[in-house]
């Protein structure tokens, strides 16, 4: 086995941590406020894809650790926020779309009367 990246006991909880404020900053103040009103569209999906391409830096960053023989702590801790990340923030993708058009939608209804 080889020298760890880093010290997994100091420094493996990290990564989670990391995403878990990333997805509630994203979630509660951007995601759930300004996307039923239409507003903030390029911030809250600039947020999205961020984080999106920060997970997929982890997780490949996580399959080079398994594949070069870093220990269980490392790999995971970097490979599993990278898969739990591209998983939400992949799914929740669509549904801030459609909220941004059902906004669109509302606004041109209400400009027609």
């Amino acid at each position: 086995m080889m020298e760890p990246w880093f010290d997994p006991n100091a420094y493996g909880w990290l990564p989670g941590t990391l995403l878990g404020v990333i997805g509630g900053g994203i979630g509660g103040p951007l995601m759930g406020a300004c996307a039923p009103r239409g507003k903030c569209k390029r911030l809250v999906m600039s947020f999205l894809f961020g984080g999106m391409a920060l997970c997929l830096i982890s997780l490949i960053f996580g399959i080079i650790a398994l594949a070069v023989g870093q220990p269980y702590g490392v790999w995971y801790g970097l490979g599993l926020p990278g898969i739990l990340g591209l998983t939400i923030f992949g799914s929740l993708t669509p549904v801030v779309r459609k909220r941004y058009q059902q906004a669109e939608l509302r606004k041109s209804m209400a400009g027609d009367l």
